[in-house]
């Protein structure tokens, strides 16, 4: 066995235990909306519709592909990419669990890599995201495209300073931009940064729904407004690719949230627990997540352009500068000012 083979394989089981759970949240989707409106969902393509993704796989590949006329053919092929990409790229330092084995007296970690910068590797990559949006809608040459890559600008630029900032204070808490570490310090019954970043907790938690175009904050597609926003011309896989992108985010942003906030793949009642327990722990808690970005999707309204922007530079913004204040003052008295 050598580094490549092991590399090679953590990285295999990384990437595909996250596109298949971003396949089946396609399937979750439907199925826990259904169940908060009193009705089947898929029930017909496999047991209990477990095969509905694979369906719609299909369905997509065989779907003819249409590119309007007037459109930048080459960028209009280019956007889903860039939408899905970035998504899959944050995936490799995320720290699904702990120390798993150790080789050559080196650790084998439950990550595909293990970047000293790897929070601001994170937060690099998926700010790109918001270029697939922009030039999916500018390149399709329609107006109901355009509005919604616009949109997109706008709805990501503003909350992901807030996201950014929420992010700052848990670094200044820990000392440290990498994950394994952050992950490593909320040991403890109480040591989950939630406890210490309650506000943090909440804006990021908010900031992602915006920066994954979310219910309530979907107004880079807005059916009722905008047919489909800025993927509103895109058939085929080119449409499916903006749907894997969106999902694969939100498993991101899920992972993400564990990881900075609730302990990643640690587990309170049991400090030296097994990587497989503790690689169950943090599905676990993702998981949570992922139901939560559908539960509040089929449960709050959502809002008007102009209180997102309100809510996002009036509410968040400030709140966001107040706790890295407010962190940073606690940082330095406790260090003793120096």
């Amino acid at each position: 066995m050598t580094w490549f083979w092991i590399t090679l394989g953590i990285t295999a089981a990384c990437y595909g235990a996250v596109i298949g759970t971003a396949a089946l949240m396609t399937l979750a989707e439907r199925k826990v909306s259904a169940a908060m409106q009193y009705r089947y969902g898929p029930n017909r393509v496999g047991p209990f519709g477990l095969l509905q993704p694979l369906a719609d796989g299909l369905k997509f590949i065989f779907k003819e592909e249409v590119v309007p006329a007037g459109a930048n053919p080459f960028i209009f092929k280019l956007a889903p990419a860039l939408t899905a990409l970035p998504a899959m790229l944050a995936i490799a330092v995320i720290p699904f669990t702990g120390v798993i084995a150790t080789y050559e007296g080196t650790e084998i970690l439950g990550s595909i890599a293990n970047p000293d910068i790897g929070i601001l590797y994170v937060l690099a990559v998926t700010g790109i995201g918001v270029y697939g949006a922009i030039l999916g809608g500018w390149a399709s040459n329609s107006k109901y495209s355009l509005l919604g890559g616009l949109r997109a600008s706008a709805q990501m630029v503003s909350y992901e300073l807030s996201l950014i900032l929420s992010v700052l204070a848990v670094v200044a808490m820990s000392g440290t931009l990498n994950l394994h570490e952050i992950v490593a310090q909320q040991s403890g019954w109480l040591g989950w940064n939630i406890f210490t970043q309650p506000l943090a907790f909440l804006l990021f938690l908010i900031c992602s729904y915006a920066e994954t175009n979310r219910h309530p904050f979907d107004f880079a597609e807005c059916e009722p407004e905008l047919v489909g926003g800025f993927h509103t011309e895109y058939s085929s896989m080119k449409f499916a690719m903006f749907f894997i992108g969106e999902y694969t985010a939100m498993v991101v942003m899920a992972c993400l949230t564990t990881t900075l906030f609730l302990g990643g793949y640690l587990v309170p009642f049991w400090p030296d627990a097994p990587w497989f327990v503790g690689l169950a722990a943090f599905g676990a808690k993702t998981a949570f997540f992922l139901v939560l970005f559908i539960w509040v999707r089929w449960t709050l309204p959502r809002f008007r352009y102009d209180q997102l922007m309100h809510l996002g530079w009036k509410v968040l913004f400030p709140l966001a500068l107040l706790n890295v204040f407010l962190t940073g003052l606690f940082v330095s008295l406790g260090s003793g000012g120096n």
